[in-house]
């Protein structure tokens, strides 16, 4: 996994994508840039540029947050028990650089079931890689 230095993400990244990413804070609902978006392209990490989800996979779960049924490619996220405010919870981090990504949740679309609930904070949509990535 590749840390990057704090310094230079505190200069790189806005406040609220550090507080996401490197503090595992959470995006209020409805507030996030790509909530509503259904514009083409792959989901990279903020932090590393790391392909995460494709837009193929993005569907409206009413949360108020990006929602996908599944990572761009096996791989590319990494899951992580999260018992954190009194709940058990999956955290979902980026596999490359540990960016705090969101949570995945059992009450997803088919074909998987899941629901990855993603921070837009934690995300830089690409819409030059529509339909996929050799990253």
């Amino acid at each position: 996994m590749e840390k990057i230095d704090e310094k230079e993400l505190r200069e790189r990244l806005t406040p609220e994508q550090y507080k996401v990413t490197q503090e595992a804070a959470t995006e209020r609902p409805f507030t996030g840039e790509y909530h509503d978006c259904h514009d083409d392209g792959v989901y990279r990490c903020v932090v590393c540029g790391e392909t995460l989800f494709d837009s193929n996979t993005k569907f409206d779960s009413g949360t108020g947050w990006p929602s996908f049924y599944q990572p761009a490619e096996e791989g590319k996220v990494e899951e992580r028990d999260d018992n954190s405010l009194f709940m058990r919870r999956t955290e979902v981090v980026c596999q490359h650089c540990g960016a705090h990504l969101g949570h995945v949740f059992d009450d997803g679309p088919n074909p998987t079931g899941q629901r990855y609930c993603i921070n837009s904070a934690a995300l830089k949509l690409d819409p030059e890689q529509a339909g996929g990535d050799e990253n």
